[in-house]
């Protein structure tokens, strides 16, 4: 699989087999993340790889939250910008219209906010996550190398013919992941990315994205 093609290929799956994933595969998918652009080398992000038992209690205990109807642990940074305005939140609306559909779920079903968390503190039925982290002084532009990180991290997987989903919902049980993992409180997380091979027979879903035209300008070419 050639770079455009792991690029091209790449989505937020959501749904997972549950097939175990070689210990091999993602240890050689990370030792050559480790490429990544990294600014100063500082190489900020650190990553648990969370699998079997400890997933499974995981799963459980967040899950537990999520039907619980628990609003989830205080953010400690915002997934937006407080407003959103146009084109962005029209992007926004888009694809989460995509994806209720997807899951099936009613954008007007009052339960819809529960029942979407407990899909994802579910994983989608991934047998692996990725936990990163950042200390928590870092700024900026260490957050950028870890975005670039977890990229290529997920271009990796494609050439191994694996898939991810990024999930920062994680970040809502941070304190649940934490006690899983055995983060200490220097540690910030980020996101989660859960891993594992698609699920035969569920139509994939991509959302579309903006015309180049309208992210992109040339200037003295």
């Amino acid at each position: 699989m050639d770079v455009y093609e792991a690029v091209d290929s790449r989505r937020a799956v959501r749904a997972f087999s549950g097939e175990p994933v070689p210990k091999e595969i993602l240890e050689r998918v990370l030792a050559a993340a480790g490429r990544a652009p990294s600014s100063g080398n500082l190489q900020p992000w650190r990553v648990y790889v969370v699998s079997g038992e400890p997933l499974a209690e995981l799963k459980r205990r967040a899950t537990a939250r999520a039907l619980a109807g628990d609003p989830g642990d205080e953010r400690e940074y915002p997934m937006y910008p407080a407003e959103l305005a146009s084109p962005y939140q029209d992007r926004f609306a888009a694809a989460a219209a995509q994806r209720y559909q997807a899951l099936g779920i009613e954008r007007e079903d009052p339960d819809r906010p529960r029942k979407i968390a407990a899909l994802n503190s579910g994983a989608f039925g991934a047998p692996v996550v990725l936990f990163c982290y950042l200390d928590r002084a870092m700024g900026p532009g260490q957050w950028g190398d870890a975005g670039m990180f977890l990229q290529t991290v997920m271009l990796l997987l494609r050439a191994e013919g694996l898939h991810s989903c990024p999930q920062v919902m994680w970040t809502m049980y941070r304190g649940t992941v934490s006690r899983i993992v055995g983060a200490d409180d220097g540690l910030v997380l980020f996101c989660g990315v859960s891993v594992g091979y698609e699920r035969e027979g569920v139509p994939p879903l991509r959302t579309g994205r903006a015309d180049m035209g309208e992210t992109v300008r040339f200037i003295g070419v």
